[in-house]
């Protein structure tokens, strides 16, 4: 397998795709070899430990860092690399070996989710500069930042972010248990009051939910930020109104199939910066992550770090 990228520091997450990624290192270390006979790599053993990680190698000179899980790990690698000012983020460069139960960023870039696939878009070394997110939301009355390479949300879509999350702490992941969380998360969900300026602009009304993307894809394939652009210096936003909760069981298919954006209850934006704002929290994810509430604001960095895509991008 010739290569076109070396120096590289792997970012391993054991626990992703309920353990895969521990089981499987031997046949993903073996295809890393033969991209980079010096590559290193690094086991992340808990929440946050992977941005450390990368944190730490960037300071070391790494420039190219792979991830071997899902859109969590990828999320954190990019946070550490964000945590260090001192280099510019877009002298970095991501790719992924995906491992985890999502994948939902790794779809837009044709890598595929055979290591072998994955390995090869790794050693065509082939790079695109792409869009980062930036959230800063509260957390314990503390206002903190998270960067962002897929998309990010607000409201039921966090809800459920925050119980699936809490059942891969047990072991338990994949698709049919995501949906599980939407539809049982429907019976107890209520709508909030919520302000959202976008651009200057003012919108009040209740919400079901708001998705804020560079990506299209989330929650397994759901396209809910339908024609999100990696590389426009843009956001998409969609923002789902006061939907009926058996209209939302009735529309499930349109959560999948692209066409959300033509509910007359869901509105969709492109953007620079959105300010959510509402007397009741509404709670905040990243990229599969569940971080703190609202008051939120999402802006995008242009250009914000490259990646590593295969051969079937979607523009």
């Amino acid at each position: 397998m010739k290569s076109a990228v070396s120096n590289i520091f792997v970012v391993v997450n054991p626990n992703a795709g309920n353990g895969k990624g521990k089981k499987d290192w031997e046949r993903i270390s073996a295809l890393l070899q033969k991209v980079d006979p010096g590559f290193r790599a690094a086991f992340s053993e808990g929440k946050g430990h992977a941005s450390r990680l990368a944190g730490d190698a960037a300071e070391e000179g790494y420039r190219t860092f792979i991830t071997v899980g899902g859109d969590g790990t990828l999320n954190e690698v990019l946070n550490g690399i964000y945590s260090r000012p001192e280099v510019s983020p877009s002298e970095f460069t991501l790719g992924i070996i995906p491992v985890g139960t999502g994948n939902d960023w790794g779809r837009m870039f044709g890598i595929p989710l055979v290591y072998e696939g994955a390995a090869e878009v790794i050693a065509a070394g082939q790079t695109m500069l792409h869009d980062v997110g930036v959230v800063t939301y509260f957390e314990e009355n503390r206002k903190l930042t998270r960067y962002f390479i897929n998309i990010a949300g607000l409201g039921f879509e966090s809800v459920v972010v925050k119980k699936t999350n809490r059942q891969k702490e047990k072991g338990k992941s994949g698709k049919a248990i995501y949906l599980y969380n939407l539809l049982s998360s429907l019976i107890t969900y209520r709508y909030t009051e919520a302000k959202l300026t976008i651009d200057g602009h003012v919108t009040s009304s209740r919400i079901f939910s708001v998705n804020v993307g560079n990506g299209r894809y989330c929650g397994g394939g759901m396209r809910q930020t339908p024609d999100a652009l990696p590389d426009d210096g843009l956001l998409d936003i969609t923002v789902i109104r006061d939907i009926g909760k058996l209209e939302i069981i009735r529309s499930l298919k349109i959560l999948y199939d692209g066409t959300i954006l033509s509910h007359p209850k869901v509105d969709g934006y492109r953007a620079r910066r959105l300010l959510a704002e509402s007397d009741t929290p509404l709670f905040v994810e990243a990229d599969g992550e569940t971080l703190g509430h609202t008051p939120a604001e999402f802006s995008v960095i242009p250009a914000g770090i490259n990646i590593i895509y295969g051969s079937r991008i979607i523009h």
